[in-house]
């Protein structure tokens, strides 16, 4: 192999090991927040299956 050839592929796994690093980063950033989202999910779940008396659809809401 050539001086260049190796120069080369050191390059292409430098730029590939920075890529991989940099995907690490936003998938764990999108787990962050698919966490968050299904933790706020699951509180409003739990507002709603825990109401008195469930909404009547004849009632008028207390704006009118």
């Amino acid at each position: 192999m050539a001086a260049d050839e190796i120069s080369r592929l050191e390059e292409r796994i430098a730029w590939l090991e920075r890529h991989v690093a940099e995907q690490d980063k936003v998938m764990l950033e999108q787990s962050k927040a698919v966490e968050k989202l299904a933790a706020g999910l699951d509180s409003l779940r739990e507002q709603t299956t825990s109401r008195e008396s469930p909404l009547d659809p004849n009632e008028r809401p207390p704006h009118y």
